[in-house]
C-alpha cells in the first residue's frame, strides 16, 4: 500500500465537511450479540452519530467469531465480519497478531471499496488500529483511534503478560506508535489521556469521549419486584448487588470476605451479584467456604431486558475494583448506570471510581484493598438509610448532567474535521 490517492478521493476529501454527513467506518473488536460494556458503548456511539445526521458502518474483527460469514444483521445494526486468521501463523503464540492485522486489513480494505467512509474510526484494541492506519494511509482516509483501555495492561489483568516484561513492552511501544500515527485520538477518561500525555502525544490531537448512559433508558423501580425479593430472601434497605463481568480485577473476592463482618452487623443484609465470567467458579468456592450459600447469590447473565427489574430489588450497588494500572486509568461504565438507577454507589477509591464519584457527594468511596474498609462502609450506609436520597439525587444529577451520551458523542463534532484537516495536510504535502 502506498500513500497515492485517486483523483475522486482528492476531490471527496477537499470537499467533506463536519456540516456536512459524514461516513463513519467503526472498526471493532466486537459487537452483538456478544453483550459486554465494550458493545454497549460502541451501541451508544452508534446511535448518537445518527441521530447527528451521520451515516455509520461497523466492521468486526476476527475475533468475533463469526466463523466465515461476511455480512450479519443483528437486531436492526448490520455489521460487516471479518473471517478468522488461518494457517499455522494464526495458531502460533504472538505470531497470530500479525495474522489476525493481516485478515483484518484485507477485509477492511475491501468494506472501504464498498462504503467509501470520510473517516476511519478505529476502537481499541491496538490490533484494529495497524490496519487501519494501513488502509487509510493507502487511500487518504483520516483514521481516528479510540482508547478504551491499553492492551498491554488488560494482558496483566488476564495473566498473558507480566507488568513491565517483554511482551509487555513490545504491546505498550505498539499502542505508542499507533498513537502517533493516527490522525486524531479519543479515550474514555483523563487517567487513559495523562497516560498519552505522558508517551509524548501532543495534547491538542487527543479528545475525552466519556463513558455515559442514556438516562431515558434507565429508570429506577417505585417498588421491589415482590418475586425477586421471595426468591432470594431479600429485605428492602438491606440489598448489595453488582452488576458485570467477574474479572479478577473487579475485587469480588474481597466483597465477599467483607460479607460476614457485614452480616454481623446488619443480619438481614444479602448480596446479588449479577453477571459471569472466569472468576465465577472460584468465587462460588470462596462463598461456600466462608458459609455464604444463604446470602450470597449469584444470579448468572441477567438478560437486558431483565436488567431494570433486577435494579429494582438492589439498594446498593458495590464496585470494589482492585488497585492496578487498568482500574487507575479506566473509568467503568456500572456506576453510571447504579446513579442513572437511582442507586446508592459504594467504590474503591482506585482512580477510575475517583474520576466519577465525589466521596459522599455521588457516592461512597473506600481503601481499595481493604477487607475492613469495605466492611465498614458498608456498614455504615446500610445503618444510615436516611442519609442515601441526597447522594442519590446528586448522582442522577451528574449522569443527567454531565455523564449522558448526547453530550458525549457531541464531542466527534470537533474530532472528525481535526482528522480531516490532517489527511488534506498530507495529501496536500504529496
Amino acid at each position: 500500500m502506498n500513500d497515492t490517492l485517486s483523483p475522486g478521493r482528492r476531490a471527496r476529501l477537499a470537499d467533506v465537511s463536519a456540516d456536512q454527513p459524514l461516513r463513519i467506518l467503526h472498526v471493532l473488536d466486537h459487537s452483538l450479540p456478544l453483550h459486554s460494556g465494550y458493545t454497549f458503548r460502541t451501541l451508544a456511539i452508534l446511535g448518537q452519530q445518527r441521530a447527528l445526521g451521520w451515516d455509520t458502518f461497523h466492521l468486526t474483527g476476527p475475533k468475533q467469531g463469526s466463523g466465515q460469514q461476511r455480512e450479519e444483521l443483528v437486531d436492526g445494526w448490520m455489521f460487516y465480519r471479518t473471517p478468522p486468521a488461518s494457517g499455522l501463523a494464526a495458531k502460533l503464540p504472538v505470531v497470530q497478531y500479525r495474522a489476525l492485522m493481516r485478515s483484518l486489513q484485507t477485509r477492511l480494505a475491501d468494506v472501504v471499496k464498498a462504503v467509501q467512509p470520510d473517516v476511519i474510526h478505529a476502537h481499541s484494541p491496538v490490533l484494529n488500529a495497524f490496519p487501519a492506519l494501513a488502509v487509510g494511509r493507502a487511500t487518504g482516509i483520516p483514521v481516528v483511534y479510540e482508547v478504551r483501555a491499553f492492551w498491554e495492561d488488560a494482558a496483566v489483568d488476564q495473566g498473558t503478560a507480566r507488568e513491565w516484561g517483554p511482551r509487555y513492552r513490545l504491546t505498550r511501544a505498539m499502542e505508542t506508535r499507533a498513537l502517533r500515527q493516527a490522525d486524531a485520538v479519543t479515550t474514555i477518561c483523563e487517567g487513559l489521556r495523562g497516560d498519552m500525555l505522558a508517551r509524548g502525544i501532543p495534547a491538542d490531537k487527543i479528545t475525552v469521549i466519556p463513558n455515559a448512559v442514556d438516562p431515558s433508558r434507565f429508570h429506577a423501580a417505585a417498588t421491589a419486584d415482590a418475586s425477586l425479593q421471595q426468591q432470594y430472601g431479600l429485605t428492602r434497605g438491606c440489598t448489595l448487588g453488582f452488576a458485570g463481568s467477574f474479572y479478577a480485577y473487579e475485587g469480588l473476592d474481597a466483597l465477599l470476605r467483607a460479607m460476614p463482618q457485614v452480616m454481623r452487623a446488619v443480619p438481614q443484609a444479602r448480596l446479588l451479584l449479577l453477571g459471569g465470567g472466569p472468576q465465577e467458579a472460584e468465587l462460588q468456592a470462596l462463598a461456600a467456604g466462608l458459609g455464604l450459600e444463604h446470602a450470597v447469590h449469584f444470579t448468572g447473565r441477567v438478560p437486558h431486558g431483565e436488567m431494570t427489574r433486577y435494579y429494582g430489588a438492589m439498594d446498593v450497588m458495590v464496585y470494589p475494583r482492585t488497585s492496578l494500572r487498568l482500574t487507575e486509568l479506566v473509568t467503568p461504565l456500572k456506576p453510571l448506570e447504579a446513579m442513572a438507577m437511582g442507586k446508592l454507589v459504594v467504590a474503591s477509591d482506585v482512580g477510575g471510581h475517583r474520576e466519577l464519584i465525589r466521596d459522599g457527594h455521588n457516592g461512597h468511596l473506600f481503601s481499595a484493598g481493604s477487607d475492613e474498609a469495605l466492611a465498614q462502609c458498608l456498614i455504615k450506609q446500610l445503618n444510615a438509610p436516611e442519609t442515601w436520597s441526597e447522594v442519590i439525587a446528586h448522582g442522577r444529577d451528574y449522569v443527567a448532567n454531565e455523564r449522558n451520551w448526547a453530550a458525549s458523542v457531541e464531542r466527534y463534532r470537533t474530532v472528525y474535521p481535526a482528522a480531516l484537516e490532517r489527511a488534506r495536510q498530507r495529501a496536500g504535502s504529496n
